[in-house]
């Protein structure tokens, strides 16, 4: 009988080695190297080649390729059918990841409900939880329909069987890192069988046509557990986010084979299930405090979504040696930068200041756009000076205190005049080609120190 021997596989690339490293040779990851023990080759049974799906053998020249669109079928949820670019893909492979009671099977279980309700046969698959359990949430979400069939199993054998039999229009497996293949010697979660799980599912969508939506977990840095290669084979990848001790999350595609990955849904969630928040503005301007320095709206965009946030910072003298730089859904590189122009442009003495910043409601901005929200916050509470709550601000703001201009500017602009905002600070360079709705009063702006003399701030005042 042949002897087992130790392996080391990589949990990001699946590089195998037969000894320790502390960096993979493949990816140059460090310290992702894992100890597993494989089976002993003569145990191993004969695999069967198997052909990878497509259109032939043989290459087609790309005008012989019929041009059929995408046959999209609606979740019944708005903000997931905008995140997903109009719906599910018909044979699509979709991972949604995010962390412990975020909502992830809540939301998938609504998706499921509303699919057969409309009489399609949807397969719900569990390798964590029991189908009393299953049934007790569906239960709660309003889930009876008798197309919905649940499967407790972590088997890969006996899922590929059944949804081969069942044939679903939908089949969602919760969670990708509980399925094993009995073939191999590796235990669930690992490396090998998390990435032939997802083999299996994947040539399962393409052949049969059945949208496959998988739950994955993920470590504590945030991303999803599992080899990397793992989101190079889904078509679409989903994560959820927000506080579990708050009411809101959001939910925002990283990558999308078939449509847009700015697009950001936001829901809260209720005892009955997740509910989408459509007037996504109003929710995050709703508790926001009036009449107190240190915040400013902006208007961002999150794909074709114009978004009203509420940009809050708190400066105050430190009684560290190094005063404090913290930011919370903001590059802290950008905000370091931005500090250093307002030093230098803009005359306000922040050497010796703590600088914090917070974006209400956990949403996380990356956009050049919201510079210049950021500069005027931060100076409005250095000076203990409010802005009105009448104005929104937006704006690159460069190197030399210019502010230049911005995307999709008219978008912005009607979305702060729809929320009642009358007066607006924007680029200069945005100005010449903007409608402005009647009744708003756009102040365009070519430097940052023009746009804090135009919201009253005086950057070198004493606080």
């Amino acid at each position: 009988m042949a002897k087992s021997k130790t392996i080391y596989v990589c949990s990001e690339c699946g590089y195998e080695t037969p000894r320790w490293l502390g960096r993979c040779p493949d990816c140059g990851s460090w310290n992702t190297l894992t100890e597993q023990e494989s089976a002993p080759a003569a145990e191993l049974p004969e695999k069967k080649l198997k052909r990878a799906p497509g259109g032939g053998a043989d290459p087609l020249r790309i005008d012989e390729i019929p041009d059929e669109a995408m046959l999209r079928r609606s979740t019944g949820i708005g903000e997931l059918d905008r995140v997903l670019g109009g719906g599910i893909v018909e044979g699509s492979l979709v991972l949604v990841g995010g962390d412990p009671g975020i909502g992830k099977s809540t939301l998938l279980t609504q998706v499921s409900a509303n699919y057969a309700a409309g009489g399609r046969r949807v397969l719900y698959v569990s390798g964590e939880e029991s189908t009393r359990q299953i049934k007790m949430r569906a239960r709660r979400l309003g889930a009876s329909s008798s197309e919905l069939y649940i499967l407790s199993e972590n088997d890969m054998t006996i899922v590929e069987r059944q949804i081969e039999r069942l044939r679903p229009e939908l089949a969602i497996v919760d969670s990708i890192q509980t399925m094993y293949r009995p073939e191999l010697a590796s235990a669930p979660g690992s490396v090998s069988q998390v990435r032939e799980s997802a083999s299996v599912l994947m040539r399962l969508a393409k052949t049969s046509g059945c949208a496959i939506m998988l739950v994955g977990h993920v470590t504590k840095e945030g991303a999803i557990a599992g080899p990397r290669v793992l989101e190079h084979m889904v078509d679409a990848v989903l994560y959820f986010e927000g506080d579990r001790q708050h009411q809101y999350r959001l939910l925002r595609a990283v990558k999308n084979r078939f449509g847009s990955v700015n697009e950001l849904g936001m829901f809260e969630m209720t005892e009955s299930g997740m509910k989408e928040v459509k007037n996504a503005s109003e929710v995050l301007l709703s508790d926001r405090a009036h009449n107190q320095s240190g915040s400013v709206v902006l208007c961002a965009i999150e794909g074709t979504r114009p978004l009203l946030a509420d940009v809050q910072a708190l400066v105050a003298t430190t009684v560290f040696g190094n005063p404090r730089r913290m930011a919370s859904g903001v590059d802290a590189g950008r905000l370091a930068l931005l500090l250093a122009v307002l030093e230098k442009r803009a005359g306000a003495p922040l050497y010796n200041q703590d600088v914090y910043i917070n974006i209400a409601g956990g949403l996380s901005l990356d956009e050049p756009a919201a510079d210049l929200a950021l500069c005027a916050a931060i100076v409005s509470s250095h000076c203990n000076r409010c802005v009105g709550a009448s104005w929104a601000i937006m704006g690159e703001v460069g190197l030399a205190g210019e502010v230049r201009p911005i995307g999709q500017v008219e978008r912005r602009v009607a979305e702060c005049y729809r929320l009642g905002f009358t007066d607006v600070v924007i680029p200069k360079g945005n100005a010449h080609a903007l409608s402005a709705p009647e009744g708003l009063r756009v102040h365009p702006v070519e430097t940052l120190l023009e746009a804090l003399y135009k919201l009253g701030l005086t950057a070198g005042s004493a606080r």
